[in-house]
């Protein structure tokens, strides 16, 4: 991990976050908990998704030229979600990391960066 340029480009830029987006949502789809919560047509989210992660990784600002002001926890109200659903579309993204290559340091670093997030989105108790 280079700490002179940004997540952005440690990832590889948008070929690296498209691998990313590419290598996540299969497991997502796979996982029985978080693959309800998506579409079956899949490929207008991966397509947010690299927008949105080329902008929060300090890449151009993809999804706000294309759809305004992100508000992603707006966004997922309508979803519920548990602590239980943000660990695993943590632990699909750890998978994916892993499975593109990204070295330990940085997928930790990329991990915890995303952790905030994940967590934020949470609405609804355990039971």
């Amino acid at each position: 991990m280079n700490p002179h340029l940004s997540i952005y480009d440690n990832l590889g830029g948008a070929e690296g976050i498209r691998s990313l987006v590419e290598a996540f949502y299969p497991r997502v789809q796979q996982n029985e908990l978080l693959a309800p919560l998506f579409p079956e047509d899949i490929e207008p989210v991966m397509e947010k998704q690299y927008m949105f992660l080329s902008q929060f990784f300090g890449g151009p600002a993809l999804f706000s030229e294309a759809y305004g002001h992100p508000m992603m926890r707006a966004r997922h109200l309508r979803f519920p979600i548990t602590e239980r659903h943000a660990e695993e579309w943590l632990r699909c993204m750890e998978g994916a990391l892993t499975e593109i290559g990204v070295d330990d340091e940085l997928r930790e670093f990329v991990l915890q960066r995303l952790s905030g997030p994940a967590h934020h989105f949470v609405n609804t108790p355990l039971d």
